[in-house]
């Protein structure tokens, strides 16, 4: 073997069992919400053993008390994670050969916060302008925009927008250029908002009731809340009705917002915000729609019937509709062929053999919830 063929062989042999640490690490960017937990795994993907990992901050801070690493250190785990997690994180891995640097970034997902300023209620001189001012802050980057409601209905109004603010600059010059001013921030995290009543300087002006929603639909055992708003000079006060009924003995009125805990179909209805000052009063509505789960009953515990009968089991359900029906026997045996259901919840079996005895079962199912019956069903000859 000539010096040059050897000199080749050693720099294959180098290359293959020398070679320097590659690695991955994923996932490469996380978004997590405040007290979620994330993972990053780190992989040398090739590269010459021993090796050495170890995780940074990019920032060169203390990793933290709620980071822990696996057993092998290649998977880097925050556990309820808060906001100065945030950040970067690089897995450093170290051979004899060299050494390979990979980071992930961890960013934290927060709903909108709104900040209005000034505060309301505000009293303004007709002719006066008042800028308000709203601070916006979440991530990501959440939408904003402010509206006047009046009446039960909401006008969206021009506003100068920047990153973090927005700002509304009102002149009032009259009584219908005041009332309740909202700016509202959204993102796919949520939505937030924050509200300042204007009020003109001198005179009474007549109240005008604002309900959040108009429409409301909750599932049995619930709470519920209502939030009404009124504009009016002086301020009006706010009290609660339900149309044709006593309100919920489990209800509580507190700043205008109406809460029934635990509801039931029975406080469906009609909610009538009342606002009343000394110009006069206004009402705005909300409907209720409390949602139940079906409760299944057959007509018959027992059915006794001879073969070549025909059999008719009804189920029944209470509950909020539509509610389907599906029918079944206990323990894993088949319907008989000539068995025929309907979706009002009627099982029908032409003529019935002594295999057909046995417990029967009717599942009824809405949008809410399920609910079960059962029957037992026998066939026996004279």
């Amino acid at each position: 073997m000539n010096v040059r063929t050897a000199a080749l062989i050693l720099s294959v042999l180098h290359a293959v069992c020398g070679q320097s640490p590659v690695v991955s690490i994923r996932p490469r960017t996380a978004a997590v919400k405040l007290g979620e937990t994330v993972s990053f795994h780190c992989h040398m993907t090739s590269g010459s053993q021993p090796v050495q990992l170890e995780w940074k901050r990019i920032n060169n801070q203390p990793l933290g008390d709620n980071i822990k690493l696996g057993p092998d250190g290649a998977v880097l785990t925050i556990a309820n994670v808060r906001l100065n997690n945030q950040g970067g994180y690089r897995c450093i891995v170290t051979n004899a050969q060299g050494k390979s640097t990979i980071t992930a970034t961890l960013s934290i997902r927060q709903p909108p916060k709104v900040r209005v300023t000034p505060s309301g209620p505000l009293t303004v001189r007709a002719g006066e302008s008042v800028t308000l001012e709203c601070s916006v802050s979440g991530k990501p980057r959440p939408s904003v925009s402010w509206f006047k409601q009046q009446g039960g209905s909401e006008t969206v109004l021009v506003s100068m927008i920047t990153d973090t603010t927005a700002s509304l600059q009102v002149k009032v010059m009259a009584a219908e250029d005041a009332g309740i001013f909202v700016c509202r921030a959204q993102s796919r995290e949520g939505l937030a908002e924050g509200r300042v009543e204007l009020e003109l300087e001198g005179g009474a002006s007549g109240p005008q009731a604002s309900v959040t929603d108009t429409d409301l639909t909750a599932v049995e055992g619930q709470s519920v809340t209502m939030h009404c708003y009124a504009t009016g000079s002086p301020t009006p006060v706010i009290s609660w009705s339900k149309l044709r009924a006593p309100l919920p003995w489990q209800h509580k009125v507190s700043g205008g917002s109406l809460t029934l805990s635990n509801v039931g179909r029975q406080d469906s209805g009609q909610y009538i915000c009342n606002a009343t000052n000394s110009a006069g009063f206004s009402e705005a509505y909300v409907q209720l729609e409390v949602d139940s789960p079906p409760y299944a009953t057959i007509l018959m515990d027992e059915t006794v019937v001879r073969p070549g009968d025909a059999l008719r089991l009804q189920c029944l359900a209470h509950g909020t509709h539509p509610i389907r029906f599906r029918w079944m026997r206990v323990g894993g045996a088949s319907m008989s062929p000539g068995a025929e259901s309907t979706k009002d919840g009627l099982l029908k079996i032409a003529r019935l053999k002594a295999s057909d005895s046995g417990t029967y079962k009717c599942v009824a199912t809405n949008h809410v919830g399920s609910s079960e019956a059962l029957t037992k069903v026998t066939v026996r000859g004279v």
